[in-house]
């Protein structure tokens, strides 16, 4: 194991240590609905999305088939897609195309947030390896995480009731402590608009839909920021 790799995964405490009780959440619910601990960690295993997964199982258990979960996870992760092409431009340096892909699997949101900060303060030759070293203790803890709330969870919350209350506010904790990593300076528009756009989908349509449309007005006025930062630039 290359230093690189051990730098990314001692990296990954922070993310795991936000996963590991969301996972252990998805788990509980996914077993309360109906699956077993098996699926449940399956599912963390090949689909990997977080939110994307209890929308999944919440599909799933109200008989949804694949003409609803499919489309509707598909929308959901399609954010993946501009994450992606970020991260891409900074690998392309140092490393043949053929790795790219892998890396792609383990791309979350919270896996692109640390990424976007630190990559940029890598050497090229360091990115790669420290990226994959991130995204594997990221994958690790959240499967730990799942099989940990599939196997223990309903017995955990029958003795702490409040636990499972608690596990809901997770989420938006880590994200908001990987906001704080990256820094708020030059994004306040982006953010504002991104909450204003997602609290109004909430009030008029279903969460599934207005996280993404807030995700995607987000990103929309942050590159118009930046290209009016470089026209000022140019002026």
């Amino acid at each position: 194991m290359t230093p690189q790799v051990l730098r990314g995964l001692g990296d990954s405490l922070a993310i795991a240590a936000g996963y590991v009780p969301v996972a252990f959440s998805f788990g509980l619910a996914a077993v309360q609905m109906g699956l077993g601990a098996p699926w449940a960690v399956a599912i963390s295993a090949v689909v990997f999305a977080g939110a994307s997964q209890f929308v999944l199982v919440s599909l799933l258990a109200a008989g949804g088939g694949p003409l609803t979960v499919v489309p509707t996870i598909w929308l959901l992760n399609a954010r993946h897609l501009l994450y992606g092409r970020v991260v891409a431009e900074q690998l392309a340096q140092a490393r043949p195309a053929r790795v790219r892909p892998a890396l792609a699997f383990g791309l979350t949101d919270e896996v692109f947030a640390c990424a976007a900060a630190r990559l940029p303060t890598l050497a090229p030759e360091q990115r790669a390896g420290w990226l994959a070293g991130l995204q594997a203790g990221a994958y690790g803890a959240w499967i730990a995480g799942t099989w940990l709330g599939a196997e223990t969870g309903a017995q955990l919350v029958d003795r702490i009731p409040l636990l499972q209350e608690a596990l809901q506010f997770v989420l938006p904790a880590l994200f908001l402590s990987l906001l704080l990593q990256m820094g708020v300076h030059g994004r306040g528009r982006a953010l504002w608009g991104a909450a204003g756009v997602t609290l109004l989908g909430l009030a008029l349509g279903p969460a599934h839909l207005a996280i993404p449309a807030g995700m995607l007005a987000g990103a929309a006025l942050q590159l118009l920021q930046a290209r009016e930062d470089e026209d000022g630039d140019d002026d």
